[in-house]
């Protein structure tokens, strides 16, 4: 009777089966609400861990098919752990001794951690290569470039199928592989307008795209173009292929003078079978194994590793090429047979070119091919006037002479900067360890600090004092205590 009137009637309502019942029901109905919610959330979490997985799978799946080729050589065990430490060097960006990257670099490299060793040597020369403002790519981001238009769509689609035709991540028409290779070609032809597209780029962003994603092989295409320098080559005026073919004939002329005077005899000039391996890097006429193997020597050595590869192939060869009588049947040896070697010719070729060294003649003919072709100018100007041919070839002489002098002095301008590097290197160690020392001896001032505290703690005043004494009167006397003991 004490109780409120609306408790009362609560409590009347409690008591009536039918609404209890009701009551209940609609608990049951929320309970089973909230497991229907919590089994619609794990579902949902359930089928995001499947993509997950799914596309971890296809991610596996899709590298196993680009790095589908056969090495040339086996990279060890102790290697393979030199690599991983240098790679944690990549992430630091701290510079590495290049005669240990070489050394590494000709024991070998692993496929599966390849495109990683690349970034890390591209890493390794910026670091001690700075490239003009002026000869830098335009600041673009690559997604900002594929959200744009190029003109050269229709020459970049005509090329995807010739493009590696017969390696599972290229072949599928309008697959991953061609794909992923449209938009690196059509961000690499936005970005450089003087370049935009040619014939033979295709196959080195193919290389790439089979070692890394997409972003990554765009900015290593940009290094092989801008910093090593490759873009020359692909100019529309197409002068500095014209160079190295110049080049690639006066080294055949020098160190191979049979074989040159056996091509010349069979009108067979180097651009109607080098220009391919210049314009592709090789990757259109050999073996992915053996491609790959030239690219490591490339990020390290640039532009040269071209022409040491191509004097191997034809010194390797030569017997061969020489019993060919006639223009076809050398033509056909060279584009053929020449690209189809075994595991160990390759190997071969690989050792020659980490031993060759050709920079000094390179840059002596380049300088040679530069002053017959203002001779050409002159001379058909000097028609004309009628200049005796006398003075025309001493002047070739005197200018000859001048530009050799001019690259030993720029030879020895190049080592001195080598060891001007390498002393930096050394002195930037030595700081480093100083520091550290440094560090090191500071921690222990500090301990021994804290153990005079404790003993100070732990001795009586008078034994105190008396230490104290002893202690000023060492640090003002430092010497008196060797004189009294060198006494009698």
């Amino acid at each position: 009777m004490e109780e409120e009137p609306l408790v009362i009637f609560m409590s009347g309502e409690d008591d009536d089966p039918e609404k209890a019942e009701e009551r209940k029901k609609s608990e049951e109905l929320r309970s089973l609400w909230r497991k229907a919610i919590h089994q619609q959330i794990l579902l949902l979490r359930m089928e995001k861990e499947n993509q997950k997985l799914e596309a971890s799978r296809d991610e596996l799946q899709s590298r196993k098919v680009k790095l589908d080729y056969e090495e040339v050589g086996v990279c060890q065990k102790e290697v393979l752990l030199t690599w991983d430490k240098k790679l944690l060097n990549c992430r630091a960006k701290i510079r590495s001794d290049m005669e240990d990257i070489h050394i590494c670099l000709k024991e070998g490299v692993p496929k599966s951690r390849r495109g990683e060793i690349w970034q890390f040597l591209a890493l390794q020369y910026r670091l001690r290569h700075r490239l003009p403002n002026k000869q830098q790519p335009p600041d673009v981001s690559y997604k900002e470039l594929l959200k744009q238009l190029t003109v050269q769509q229709h020459a970049i689609l005509v090329d995807l199928g010739r493009t590696f035709p017969t390696h599972p991540y290229f072949s599928a028409q309008l697959g991953a592989g061609q794909l992923s290779l449209f938009n690196l070609l059509k961000a690499y032809s936005l970005l450089d307008k003087e370049v935009g597209y040619c014939q033979g780029i295709s196959f080195v962003a193919g290389v790439l795209l089979l070692h890394m994603s997409e972003e990554q092989a765009f900015e290593m295409l940009k290094f092989l173009m801008y910093d090593q320098g490759f873009r020359k080559q692909y100019r529309p005026d197409m002068m500095s292929l014209q160079i190295q073919m110049y080049q690639l004939s006066r080294l055949l002329h020098d160190y191979h003078r049979d074989l040159y005077n056996h091509l010349e005899e069979n009108e067979i000039s180097p651009s109607l079978y080098a220009a391919p391996w210049f314009l592709t890097l090789f990757a259109s006429q050999f073996s992915l194994g053996f491609v790959a193997r030239v690219f490591d020597i490339i990020f390290l050595q640039g532009t040269e590793v071209i022409f040491k590869v191509a004097l191997s192939l034809l010194s390797s060869q030569e017997t061969l090429i020489m019993e060919c009588e006639n223009f076809e049947s050398i033509v056909e040896f060279l584009k053929t047979t020449l690209p189809d070697m075994n595991t160990s010719e390759m190997e071969k070729i690989i050792t020659q070119v980490f031993e060759m060294d050709i920079s000094k003649q390179l840059h002596a003919y380049e300088v040679e091919y530069h002053v017959l072709q203002d001779e050409l100018q002159e001379s058909s100007y000097a028609c004309e006037d009628s200049e005796p041919l006398e003075k025309l070839e001493r002047a070739n002489n005197q200018l000859k002479r001048q530009n050799m002098d001019l690259l030993e002095k720029l030879q020895l301008a190049h080592a001195k900067i080598q060891t001007l590097e390498s002393n930096l290197e050394n002195l930037l160690t030595r700081e480093t360890k100083m520091k550290s020392l440094i560090r090191t001896l500071e921690q222990e001032k500090m301990a021994y600090q804290k153990t005079v505290e404790q003993i100070r703690k732990l001795l009586p005043t008078d034994a105190l004092a008396n230490c104290e004494f002893l202690l000023r009167d060492l640090n003002c006397n430092p010497n008196n205590k060797a004189k009294t003991g060198n006494k009698p």
